[in-house]
C-alpha cells in the first residue's frame, strides 16, 4: 500500500464528502510497486499515453506504441519505455529533463476494458548503459540489437511510486482491424501530412 495523495486531492475530498470513498481507493487499490497481475498486463499492450511536465508546469500528453510488451517490465519498480526516431522535438523527452515526474496510463480496449495508471520519476538512458542493467534478460539484449530491425534509440527508465487501476466503466469496447505500420518513414502520406492544415494557418493572427 502507498498513499501519496496531494495536498489537492485531499482538500477537496474533505470538501464534496469522499474522503471515505478515497482512503478506501488508497488502501485497497493503490500500489508502489507492480504486482505479477500488473506486469502480466503491461506486456500485453501495444500502447501507452505517457504525461510529462516542463519545470514550469506546463504539461504535455503523447502517445506512444510498438509490438505487445514494447514497454518492458524491468522489475516491480522498473519499467522500461523505447524511444524510436520520431520528429525530433524531444517534447517528454525535453520535460524529463526538466521535471522526472512522469504519468504512464495503459488501456485495453480491446478484451477487459481496463486501464492501468502507473506515476513515478523518469530518467532517460542510452542504449549502451541499457545493455549493462543488472538481470535484464539475454532476449531483451538480441531484440533491442537486432540487425535492420527497429530499434530503440534510446530509453525511458520508469522508477515505480503508484500504480493503480482505472475502472472499466467508460472505457469503449473496440475492434481492433489490420493496419499496415511503416515504422520510421518520413513519408508525409504515412504520417497524416499536414492534416490540421497548420501550414496554411495564418500564425500572425493567433
Amino acid at each position: 500500500m502507498t498513499d501519496n495523495s496531494s495536498k489537492g486531492e485531499r482538500i477537496l475530498q474533505r470538501e464534496f464528502g469522499t474522503t471515505r470513498r478515497a482512503s478506501a481507493f488508497y488502501e485497497k487499490q493503490m500500489l508502489d510497486h507492480l504486482n505479477p497481475t500488473m506486469r502480466e498486463f503491461i506486456s500485453h499492450r501495444e500502447m501507452v499515453f505517457i504525461a510529462t511536465a516542463d519545470s514550469k508546469g506546463e504539461c504535455d500528453s503523447s502517445f506512444r506504441s510498438g509490438k505487445p510488451g514494447f514497454i518492458r517490465v524491468i522489475n516491480e519498480k522498473i519499467l522500461a519505455c523505447p524511444e524510436y526516431r520520431g520528429n525530433g522535438v524531444m517534447a517528454s523527452l525535453g520535460n524529463i529533463l526538466e521535471n522526472q515526474h512522469i504519468g504512464l496510463m495503459f488501456i485495453d480496449f480491446f478484451e477487459s476494458t481496463v486501464g492501468l495508471h502507473v506515476n513515478g520519476t523518469a530518467r532517460i538512458v542510452g542504449n549502451e548503459e541499457f545493455l549493462e542493467v543488472d538481470g535484464l534478460a539475454k532476449e531483451l539484449k538480441e531484440d533491442i540489437q537486432e540487425p535492420g530491425g527497429r530499434n530503440p534509440e534510446r530509453w525511458i527508465f520508469v522508477k515505480v511510486e503508484e500504480a493503480y487501476i482505472h475502472c472499466s466503466k467508460h472505457i469503449p469496447l473496440l475492434k481492433k482491424l489490420d493496419k499496415k505500420i511503416h515504422w520510421g518513414t518520413d513519408k508525409e502520406i504515412y504520417k497524416g501530412g499536414d492534416f490540421f492544415k497548420a501550414k496554411d494557418y495564418n500564425r500572425s493572427s493567433s
